[in-house]
This record gives structure tokens, sequence and C-alpha cells, in this order.
């Protein structure tokens, strides 16, 4: 599809996230009995599995991040599993210095829900989890120098969260969704809380420098909050998607994806949005709508993403006030599930493209902006 040429395929139970370091894939899966696949994508037109690693029923270990020699990945209470003595939930780190098998090396314990996502920043780990006297997932800073030894840094949360005498009960999606880490700032997404810059100059102590948010009256959950690394026209900005959380209808207003400006961090401002063109994309029972891009933005200005049923968009932003879709490529469903769900993307130092979908298959793509 335009600008977009399909290079290799796997078929591959759905995936959460998709990460590439060196020669190799590492997928996080939706569901279990997989937790994580290692993949060797020297040659991208043919991906061959090198390990996987498995979870009890009731752990969804969707998202997974390497540092070196190691793997780390995500404990979660699987919800569709009612196992009435639950496993414990938290940050699970592997020795993968051979591939081929992965040795576990250390599980950190949180609590709630677990971590439902995590940013990887030198040896430190910025976790979505549930902890103890929080109502939903807050994040936690977490050393992971050595790896055998996780210790916790600082914690962070927003009013509303703590557990208290006669505190309601916070609405779903209220919570520390992913929080980015860039230099001296973590960009927090909080569903529908909005999202925050937060001060981590001193990661034991984080401190709110300012908070954004349109829920309501816009109702999808924010998912993702991107910095671009270099000023554009002399300014700063990032980018915020929202999620389509929504099977059956397409929303309206749909799940966007914003442009802020952020040069007074004090006060975000939205300038922009983008949104695919449904077109025939829309299915009923099948999400439509923005999700995740790629956690970084080229030189170029352009913003890979991904849009379930509407599959990867790259936009350019060069003009932050005007984003403009420059290729886009849509996999085609796999049976039974009928149409893509497009999950996760990422970006290799070769600019090959993967996406996970949410259901079967990864995909990896050459791009060539039109």
């Amino acid at each position: 599809m335009a600008g977009v040429t399909p290079v290799g395929y796997l078929d591959l139970p759905g995936g959460g996230q998709v990460v590439v370091e060196g020669r190799y894939a590492y997928v996080g899966h939706m569901a279990p009995p997989l937790g994580t696949t290692i993949i060797d994508v020297q040659d991208p037109a043919a991906p061959k599995i090198v390990a996987q690693v498995r979870v009890p029923p009731d752990i969804h270990s969707h998202k997974v991040r390497v540092l070196d020699d190691v793997m780390l990945v995500n404990y979660e209470r699987f919800p569709e599993h009612g196992d009435p003595h639950p496993r414990a939930v938290g940050l699970k780190l592997f020795d993968i210095a051979d591939r081929r098998r992965p040795r576990e090396i250390a599980f950190w314990p949180t609590a709630g829900r677990g971590v439902h996502r995590f940013d990887l920043a030198g040896t430190r780990v910025f976790l979505s989890t549930g902890w103890p006297g929080f109502q939903s997932n807050i994040l936690a800073i977490v050393d992971v120098s050595a790896p055998s030894a996780p210790a916790l840094v600082g914690r962070w949360w927003f009013e509303g969260q703590e557990e208290r005498p006669g505190a309601p009960p916070v609405p779903g999606d209220y919570w520390v969704h992913l929080a980015l880490a860039r230099g001296d700032r973590a960009y927090v997404a909080c569903g529908i809380a909005g999202s925050a810059i937060v001060d981590i100059t001193d990661a034991a102590q984080p401190r709110t420098v300012s908070r954004v948010q349109w829920h309501p009256p816009y109702a999808p959950p924010t998912h993702t909050f991107l910095p671009v690394p270099h000023a554009i026209r002399g300014r700063r900005f990032a980018v915020v998607t929202d999620e389509d959380v929504t099977d059956d209808v397409l929303e309206d207003p749909p799940a966007f994806l914003w442009v802020l400006d952020i040069t007074h961090e004090a006060r975000p401002v939205p300038v922009a949005t983008y949104h695919a063109d449904p077109d025939t994309y829309v299915t009923p029972g099948r999400r439509f709508g923005a999700h995740q891009p790629w956690e970084h933005v080229r030189e170029d200005n352009i913003v890979f993403v991904t849009w379930f049923s509407g599959g990867v968009r790259a936009v350019d932003i060069s003009n932050p006030y005007a984003p403009r879709e420059v290729g886009r490529y849509v996999p085609p469903g796999q049976p039974p599930y009928g149409v893509a769900q497009s999950n996760d993307v990422y970006v290799d130092d070769r600019g090959l493209v993967y996406v996970i979908d949410r259901y079967r298959g990864l995909t990896v793509l050459e791009f060539a902006p039109r």
C-alpha cells in the first residue's frame, strides 16, 4: 500500500509489543500460554523463531524490553482467568546471553493487577503497576543495574488514586498507563486522567510539572505521550495517542493522534490532530482507531503509529499544525479474525518497520515516503 512494501511475515499468535535489538525481535504476547517470543530477523524476508517463554494461565505478559543480555517482561493478572489462588504479579527478568535459552534471574513483585506497561531508560525501569494503598496503577521507578536484584527508586501518582476511607472508587482507565522517560522528564499517559509531564531529576521524589486532559468531552483514554526529541520550527512538540477501546462502534469523536506544543512545559497546548480515514477499514466487532506509536520520532519528523483495523500509518509532522499521512499498510486479516488489528510498531536500525497484530501475525515492511 501507499509508501510501504511488505518484506516478510511470520505466523505468530497475537502480540502486545514488538521491539528489535540487533538481529533479534522480541514479541510480548496477548494471552497465555505464550509470554514472549524471540525471533531472528537478520533475514527480514524469513523471520525464524529462536525461543519462546511460556506463562501460567492466569498471567498476561504482553510487554518486553531488552537491556544488553537481559530481557524484562511484565506479569499482569490475566482478566479472563478466574483462579481463586492467583500467582504473583510484577516484573520478571531473564538472562538471554544465549537467545535460544532464556533463563530467569529475578522477579520483582508488585500488587493489584500487576505491571501493565513499562519503559526502560538506561538501567531504570518505569513501571505502570498496581501498588498497596492505591486504587489504580501508579508509576514505580526501579533500578536494574544489578539485574538479579531490582530495587525501588521512587514512585509517582496523581490525585484521586489513593485508597482512603470514604474515597470514591476511581473509574476504569483512571491510572498511569505508560510513562516514557526522556532525560530528566517522564511523559506519562494517564488514561481518562489525561497526560502529565513529571520531573525525574530526583527519581526518588518525582515532581509533577503539568497535566493536560480532554476527557471529557472526549472519551477515548490517553494511551501514549511521546515527546519529539528535537525542535521543529524552533519549538518543542509531542505526539499523544488516545486508544480506541470499543469493538462494536466507530467512536465519534474518534481516538486521535494529537500534536501538543510543549515548549512551555507548564502549559502544554494541543495544536493539531490526525485521524486515519475510515474508508473500508471499519468492521463491526473490531477496533478501528489510534493505539500505539513507535516510541521515537525520526529527524524527518515521521511518526509511525498503529491504527488497529486501519493498519500502520506513517504521519509527517514537519508542519506540526497540519499532520500529513505519507504512508500506510493494512495487513490482511488472518482467519478467523477477518481484519487486521495492528497493535504495535517498531522501526529497526535498517529502517525496517515491524508490525505485530493483536490477534495473529508479525509483518516486516520497507517504508519509502510518498
